[in-house]
């Protein structure tokens, strides 16, 4: 608001935003060197002093396809669409662990960057996409496991494996969307960190890691059981990359869901900004 003063220059005063507030994300742009660093340190972090390295990446969804293949293939023998179970549920496991991993950095972010928040001004949504992004190097080395236990129990790839970069980008939006929340929340409320790994495991078992969409049942358990959105994520990495069951209403409803979540995470997170650099 400007205001006449007695030598006739405007005097602007500035005020708190009112309603819903911008979310500026063109702003994004003109930083993002700093959204590359930020990434490359988490990265570089994350293996700091480990006695494995970037090994990790590979140890933990094996193990976890080997314990699945135990327990869910060989004991409870659940269908896995006629593909071998080791390479139905490491396929189930990539897109997951990149969405597990993803969350968890994001929403600690914020509390972990406390220094930054109050030294030197940025859009704040940096750090976040930061630590979501940081996810995709284990899964490219996760990846190319796959590719090998594919060719040992000779499983072709579909031609429909060229969808498969849209449903890595859908997996980084949910743990966005989410991860927005968290972060923001985690600021003010600091016992949300310890929520989120409980959030996270029984989120696995509410998604068809360890069994097939097919086990759910048509009509309205379907769509219900689609409004966790990282199901049609799932679901759609096995069929472009085995040509299992398509997507179809499923993946349809995880879309919706995950817009929802994004659109309300950001203007969330955009009202709260103001007050991170106090708070935390």
């Amino acid at each position: 608001m400007a205001k006449s003063t007695k030598i006739g220059k405007p005097l602007v005063v500035y005020g708190p935003s009112r309603g819903w507030p911008s979310l500026r994300l063109y702003n994004l742009w003109d930083y993002r060197e700093l959204l590359y660093f930020l990434t490359w340190r988490d990265i570089k972090v994350r293996y700091k002093q480990a006695a494995l390295g970037i090994a990790w990446a590979v140890i933990q969804p094996l193990m976890t396809m080997v314990i699945f293949t135990v327990i869910f293939g060989q004991l409870a023998k659940l269908p896995s669409d006629g593909i071998p179970y080791p390479v139905f549920s490491y396929a189930a496991l990539l897109p997951w662990q990149l969405f597990a991993g993803a969350l968890q950095r994001a929403g600690i972010s914020l509390v972990g960057n406390a220094n930054l928040l109050t030294k030197v001004y940025f859009p704040r949504l940096v750090i976040p996409i930061s630590a979501v992004v940081a996810g995709l190097v284990d899964f490219g080395i996760s990846f190319l496991v796959l590719l090998g236990l594919m060719l040992y129990y000779g499983v072709q790839p579909t031609s429909a494996i060229l969808w498969l970069p849209l449903l890595v980008l859908l997996a980084l939006l949910i743990a966005l969307a989410v991860g927005v929340w968290l972060s923001a929340l985690n600021v003010q409320y600091r016992d949300v960190q310890h929520m989120i790994p409980f959030l996270v495991q029984a989120w696995m078992f509410a998604s068809p890691v360890a069994y097939s969409t097919g086990l759910i049942p048509q009509g309205k358990w379907r769509i219900i059981y689609g409004l966790n959105p990282m199901a049609g994520v799932i679901q759609g990495f096995r069929w472009a990359l085995f040509g299992t069951n398509p997507p179809d209403g499923l993946m349809a409803v995880s879309v919706v869901m995950v817009l929802i979540l994004l659109v309300t995470g950001l203007y969330y997170f955009r009202r709260m900004e103001k007050t991170f650099a106090d708070v935390v």
